[in-house]
């Protein structure tokens, strides 16, 4: 095999393994994270554990799916098995109803990499418990 071959193969091998690997957030914005956000408030609360049409997200990161006291979910967000961390909040914020088949959320998600990644920039800011 020649030099050119094998570093050509070597370097097709390590593209493959890369598109087959988890996608990686972009680090996003959180003043522009919050503007996208205003999409969310009517539903959600970021600062303060109290709940309207969806669950307040204090402390979502790390918090299991369908985990808010209090809070009345669908089967299959309760049962879902997810832990909030960025990967999974940037799949639901993306396709809601596809990510978790037969949730309620009524909203359609975030179209543009670059929302989703100032949104979760913004939430891991506004969202940390204070101890």
């Amino acid at each position: 095999m020649r030099f050119g071959t094998l570093v050509t193969a070597s370097v097709f091998g390590a593209l493959l393994t890369v598109g087959y690997s988890a996608p990686v957030l972009a680090a996003g914005d959180a003043a522009e994270g919050k503007k996208v956000y205003r999409k969310c408030q009517a539903c959600h609360v970021v600062d303060k554990e109290q709940n309207r049409v969806g669950p307040h997200l204090v402390g979502i990161f790390g918090r299991e799916a369908g985990a808010v006291e209090g809070f009345r979910y669908s089967k299959a967000m309760s049962e879902s098995g997810i832990v909030w961390d960025e990967e999974t909040i940037a799949a639901y914020l993306r396709d809601p109803r596809g990510y978790i088949k037969g949730n309620r959320m009524a909203f359609a998600g975030l179209k543009k990499d670059e929302d989703v990644a100032n949104v979760i920039a913004y939430l891991k800011e506004a969202t940390a418990q204070t101890q």
